[in-house]
């Protein structure tokens, strides 16, 4: 199939080069690369990175409930400040 790409000059200059020393068609050259580099694996990091973790103790409530733990402290707050208001 035909279709148009910009090739860098850099990377057509060392096609070319690589199509004369092997002594086939550009077009093989460019095909072989771009199938290696298609189907060559995912460079991984070598080390995973890491973070360190802290015990924080036991909790100060049953987090289970957390949402209603802080719905009633929202509810507290609120009435702290309509008493300031007055």
């Amino acid at each position: 199939m035909r279709t148009t790409v910009d090739i860098e000059p850099g990377i057509l200059k060392a096609l070319k080069r690589e199509a004369a020393k092997q002594e086939v068609p550009f077009k093989h050259v460019l095909n072989r690369f771009l199938r290696q580099a298609l189907t060559a694996a995912p460079e991984r990091p070598a080390t995973p990175y890491r973070l360190p973790t802290f015990s924080m103790g036991a909790p100060l409530f049953n987090v289970d409930k957390a949402l209603s733990v802080a719905a009633s402290l929202e509810d507290e707050e609120t009435v702290r400040k309509m008493h300031l208001r007055k």
